[in-house]
């Protein structure tokens, strides 16, 4: 019997440490993917049971909305501090400081609190999106496996090891969240690394390949607003709108994210003293003024905006020219207390209500096309990262015909967002780090 030689037994040893390091993202990506459909489900069904209170009692969110407001300003504050908002400004955090930051930021105490704090919110009627919150919990969940790795492995790889862990999960939660692979690809470079690394790009496509085959298992080969089919000869005034729509979501996604990074600059000294001195008071402020103007548009205001949006590529709701600013009112009250909760597809939303609005002025243009003009650009105008909202938006086209004029639109949107306001989740990033 032969016996392993010196060289053998590192080699073996190697592998099987290599098996246990990739093992454990594979583990991770799944759970993520799991996770990401289950809270999916779960925002679905709060909005849902929303919808049905409102139904039969149209006055009940002037109760109920501040009263979850108060609650949740108070639950972040007492037991979930770090969950509030998004998650995705933590995320961009952590990965410039995972020691410092990643064991008070991405910690199983927050995914909890994240998840269940945005569901109240939704129960809620509030302006937010699930897509920012899933990003914050995906790498959560990844930072936590951490912890499976023997104490040897961890101090070889050393700080790389949770980096990878957390960017990994981050973007694997933003592809489950969509179904859109690229985008969880394309936001990890962008948005949370600002940088293409070889040694850490297999490592997120692993994990966006592992959680998107969970989610396909789960939930089909669905499509996030459904598919948008663009058909026939391109307008002619297509330039025209590309450069209007661009300016025109650009603005608004720039106001929007100064209003958010200078409430001190715009906002009356008194509210401001309440939102600093007594948040739990100035959250209750903000719930009510989400319900008054929720009740007064007939409910089209309340949630992330996800059943209007398709209304409107459908061609179902007829909503007017107002929806847009309106929703933006209203998903600044959502997040200036403090509520966990994202801005993507709320953002999507308000960019197909410019869409729709502009169609009074382009009338021979296809609506559709419009409207995805309109998404990509307050995307790419509030997160200031337009290739992201590029490739999130081109998932939902059936067809490329308009693959420059998406592409156009989000860059000139993205460059007049800019003279507004620096981007909006590294501003906030910062805010941690400072701390």
């Amino acid at each position: 019997m032969r016996f392993p030689t010196f060289v053998d037994r590192r080699t073996i040893l190697r592998s099987q440490r290599r098996w246990l390091y990739f093992g454990v993202f594979w583990l991770g990506a799944v759970a993520t993917g799991l996770v990401a459909v289950l809270y999916a489900r779960l925002i679905d069904f709060g909005y849902d049971v929303f919808l049905r209170m409102i139904a039969h009692n149209w006055w009940l969110p002037l109760v109920i909305t501040p009263a979850i407001a108060a609650f949740s300003v108070w639950a972040t504050r007492r037991w979930f501090p770090g969950s509030e908002g998004s998650g995705i400004p933590q995320v961009i955090a952590t990965l410039h400081d995972v020691r410092g930051l990643g064991p008070r930021l991405l910690t199983l105490r927050i995914l909890i609190g994240k998840i269940a704090l945005s569901f109240l919110a939704i129960l809620g009627g509030f302006t937010i999106g699930r897509e920012g919150p899933t990003i914050h919990v995906g790498a959560a969940l990844m930072f936590s496996l951490r912890r499976f790795y023997p104490a040897r492995l961890r101090s070889i790889y050393g700080v790389g090891l949770e980096y990878k862990l957390a960017l990994a999960g981050a973007a694997a939660g933003l592809s489950a969240a969509f179904n859109a692979p690229l985008a969880g690809v394309v936001f990890a470079i962008e948005e949370l690394t600002r940088s293409f690394e070889a040694r850490t790009s297999g490592v997120i496509i692993t994990a966006i390949i592992f959680a998107g085959v969970v989610s396909l298992a789960l939930q089909g080969n669905y499509v996030y607003f459904g598919t948008i089919a663009i058909a026939g000869k391109l307008p002619d005034l297509l330039a025209v709108a590309v450069i209007l729509v661009g300016a025109i979501t650009g603005l608004a996604g720039g106001v929007f994210c100064w209003l958010l990074l200078n409430t001190g600059r715009w906002m009356p000294a008194r509210l401001f003293a309440l939102r600093n001195d007594h948040p739990v008071v100035f959250g209750a402020l903000c719930g009510l003024f989400i319900a008054v103007i929720g009740v007064a548009s007939g409910g089209h205001l309340f949630g992330s905006g996800y059943a209007e949006a398709r209304g409107m590529l459908e061609g179902h709701s007829q909503l007017g020219a107002a929806y847009p600013v309106l929703k933006m009112a209203s998903m600044v009250g959502s997040y200036l207390p403090g509520t966990p909760g994202g801005l993507f597809a709320p953002s999507l939303a308000i960019g197909a209500g410019v869409g729709n609005a502009l169609h009074m002025v382009f009338g021979q243009m296809q609506l559709p096309m419009l409207i995805a003009l309109g998404m990509v650009g307050y995307l790419a105008a509030v997160t200031q990262s337009p290739i992201t909202a590029f490739v999130i938006v081109i998932e939902m086209i059936d067809g490329h015909a308009l693959v420059i004029s998406l592409m156009a639109t989000a860059l000139i949107s993205s460059q007049t967002s800019k003279l507004f306001a620096p981007p909006l989740y590294e501003a906030l990033a910062q805010r941690y780090l400072k701390r």
